[in-house]
């Protein structure tokens, strides 16, 4: 990168997919394998990048990762990759335009299903999904890891837009024998029965507990799977707060049932995109509103 006489900078196109390399593979070595270069000649582009910024952009660790002062860079390098492929592609060469997307593993289990559906007929389109909590999916799109996310994050991160897409409800629920060997007389013993949670990062069950006047219990599961923390619940090994579209069919069938005097959670979703004029970023984001509308409770 140089700097020019306005005092703006000029970027380097392979510094900036050199940095992108770097956070994508994990190594310089493995970075110089992707770009068919030598790990010198990135190490060169990296020490080019940090002179001109004034700033360390990589940390040297394993595995390398990107600094704060590099995020800029990297959503730069991201915008330009889109953009470049997507002019490709419209004058018939064969690029293929990289959509690298954060949702929430509860959505991608359910409502987000029918936006696969779209990006499927999209032509030399590569969908790159990152699973991520939506309260912390905003960070990757922060970081320029991701062009869009699925997030609770209502504020816009910078460059980027924001739309509500709905709340995605939870209800706490268990199997019928469960809730039979934990009933209380008419109420249920919220703090003894055993308790399935997605991961660490999941404190849905705490608030449903607090409401009741309880804690976490003893015995506490953790199922890091949607369709498996959904089959957990099923076998009985513990209540879970549902997602409602996986809900309905369970209850419908009697092999669920809701946890007598709960309330459903909701948790509202909304979509962030960075403000480009890109064609593959506008049909997804159609796709995402489409499924939305068709699964989510409004938001109010």
């Amino acid at each position: 990168m140089k700097k020019c006489f306005t005092g703006q900078m000029h970027f380097d196109p392979a510094q900036l997919e050199t940095l992108l390399a770097i956070a994508e593979e994990g190594s310089f070595d493995a970075a110089a394998r992707r770009l068919h270069v030598t790990p010198s000649a990135v190490s060169q582009r990296v020490r080019a990048a940090e002179r001109a910024a004034g700033q360390v952009l990589v940390r040297r660790t394993s595995p390398a990762e990107i600094t704060d002062a590099g995020a800029p860079l990297m959503r730069l390098g991201r915008q330009m990759r889109l953009l470049a492929a997507e002019a490709a592609a419209s004058m018939g060469n064969d690029a293929v335009v990289d959509l690298a997307v954060a949702v929430n593993a509860d959505s991608l289990a359910t409502w987000f299903r029918p936006v696969l559906a779209t990006v499927a007929e999209l032509p030399t389109t590569a969908l790159r999904l990152f699973v991520e909590d939506e309260s912390l999916s905003h960070d990757l799109l922060r970081r320029g890891e991701v062009l869009a996310a699925v997030t609770g994050e209502p504020q816009p991160v910078q460059g980027c837009s924001v739309e509500p897409l709905g709340t995605l409800r939870y209800v706490p629920a268990a199997a019928p024998a469960f809730v039979e060997r934990h009933r209380r007389g008419r109420s249920f013993d919220w703090s003894r029965a055993p308790v399935v949670v997605f991961n660490a990062k999941d404190r849905l069950q705490d608030g449903v507990l607090a409401a009741h006047g309880a804690t976490r219990p003893a015995v506490v599961h953790r199922v890091p799977s949607s369709a498996d923390f959904h089959e957990a619940v099923l076998c009985g090994l513990g209540w879970g707060a549902v997602p409602e579209p996986q809900l309905e069919p369970a209850l419908a069938a009697g092999d669920l049932v809701r946890l007598p005097g709960a309330k459903a959670v909701g948790v509202p979703l909304h979509w962030q995109r960075w403000r480009l004029d890109s064609p593959a970023l506008d049909a997804l984001t159609d796709a995402v509103r489409r499924a939305a509308a068709g699964a989510l409770h409004r938001l109010r």
